[in-house]
This record gives structure tokens, sequence and C-alpha cells, in this order.
């Protein structure tokens, strides 16, 4: 276990990589290499890359996620690039985003409409 220092310095770090991320993904766009080497740097410092979150399962990726000390609101963040990534590129990211969804909706123990409305908005683009 991180003791509270090092949790809050990993919580920033988190936090710093997903927002970068979902900056990525803000502005519709068409991938290039460009792009894409620069979605891969960002991943590189969560410990993967696009073909790796391509081949995770949506348990492996829980897991992965997991290990890398994300909280409640990290997990959704991830989801939410993960859908914004899926819309402007040529890869689907959307059942692994379900699959985090539901997962911070029965493992944190509280119930969020929030979280609710994107899982069903989610569903209903599948």
């Amino acid at each position: 276990m991180l003791n509270k220092g090092l949790r809050d310095q990993e919580s920033i770090r988190i936090d710093n990589i997903l927002k970068v991320l979902h900056s990525l993904t803000f502005a519709p766009k068409f991938w290039n290499l460009e792009d894409l080497l620069y979605l891969e740097n960002e991943l590189k410092d969560l410990g993967m890359n696009v073909e790796s979150l391509r081949d995770f399962d949506e348990k492996e990726l829980i897991t992965h996620l997991e290990r890398l000390h994300f909280d409640w609101n990290h997990f959704e963040l991830f989801a939410d690039f993960l859908l914004a990534f899926s819309k402007e590129s040529q890869f689907d990211f959307q059942e692994k985003a379900i699959a985090i969804y539901d997962y911070v909706q029965q493992e944190s123990k509280i119930f969020s409409f929030e979280i609710f409305k994107k899982l069903a908005a989610a569903k209903a683009n599948l």
C-alpha cells in the first residue's frame, strides 16, 4: 500500500495523464501517425499502448488499472476517454468502457446517476 503522500502524488500523476488523454479526444480529428504517437506516449505512462489496450480483455484492463492505484474517479475518466477515443478513431473500446462503468457502479458501493447515464448512453450506441 502507498502511504498518504505517495498516494496523493500518484493520484495527481494519474489525473494529469487522464487530462492529456482527454485533451487528445476533445476536438474531432482524423488520427494521423503523429497523433497516435502522442497518444502512445501518454498511454506508456499507464503501462500500455493502443495495441495492448486493444488486446486486454475487460477484466485484464480493470486489473491493470487497479495495479496503477486508480481510484473510482480515475476509472470513470478512463472509461470516458475510451468512449471519446472510440468515436474518433478506428478503434472500438466501447465494451471496455461499459465494463469499467459497471465495475465502478458495483464495486464502489455508491450509486452514481452520472455513471448510470453514461452507461446507458454507451450501451445504446452498441
